[in-house]
């Protein structure tokens, strides 16, 4: 009979606390930073950790990507050589123990899938990539709605859990001040100083004990 590991839950309500993370910055290097790298456009570094408006964002990524003759094979072959950052799949594991996780992305599933599975594959909710079949083209994006993360957050408050969320960016931020408690993570320093009520940490052991003291508020 197939043998499946124990998973120690916290008492009290831990089996009602989602986490919410980033997944860009926080568990996997930056996908469109590492596609600049590898290419030399410049301009692609730019990521919403620059430039808060996501639709401004996209449509100059798209519009770089066209003027370069670039596809979606492209950014693939630069994605299955990414590894998620150091320390990055043991924090998820062991959080997975104690916590219901969900991983929140203004990423692409298209994109997301190589390293979801170096993760362990945990539950993503993320966007969709429009390409041409013909010549494997990105011609658009199909957001899954707007200010999804915040509104993932609402949702799971909706239906009786607690979240906790960590995101480095500026469009974590609307996530972060809907959670019960929210903190940046490696965040940068504009982020940083133009959001000061969040929290801030780059250690994941002092980001599972910012989750872990959350966890602790109203329980006895």
């Amino acid at each position: 009979m197939k043998q499946f590991p124990t998973i120690t839950m916290r008492s009290g309500a831990a089996i009602m606390d989602i986490v919410c993370l980033d997944l860009e910055g926080v568990l996997v290097p930056e996908i469109w930073i590492a596609f600049a790298e590898e290419t030399g456009i410049q301009e692609l570094k730019a990521t919403t950790r620059d430039i808060p408006d996501y639709d401004e964002l996209m449509n100059k990524r798209l519009a770089h990507l066209a003027e370069n003759n670039l596809g979606f094979a492209d950014i693939q072959a630069v994605i299955a050589r990414l590894e998620p950052m150091s320390g990055a799949k043991s924090f998820l594991d062991e959080l997975r123990q104690a916590y219901q996780v969900i991983i929140l992305s203004d990423t692409f599933y298209q994109f997301a899938g190589p390293l979801m599975a170096k993760l362990g594959q945990p539950t993503l909710f993320c966007h969709k990539l429009i390409v041409s079949p013909q010549d494997g083209k990105i011609t658009g994006y199909k957001l899954r709605q707007q200010d999804p993360k915040r509104r993932s957050v609402e949702a799971f408050k909706q239906l009786n859990f607690r979240v906790f969320a960590a995101g480095d960016s500026y469009n974590d931020t609307s996530m972060l001040a809907a959670a019960d408690a929210g903190f940046l993570f490696r965040a940068p320093e504009n982020v940083r100083r133009e959001f000061p009520q969040f929290e801030h940490t780059e250690d994941y052991a002092l980001l599972r004990n910012c989750f872990d003291q959350a966890a602790l508020v109203g329980t006895d």
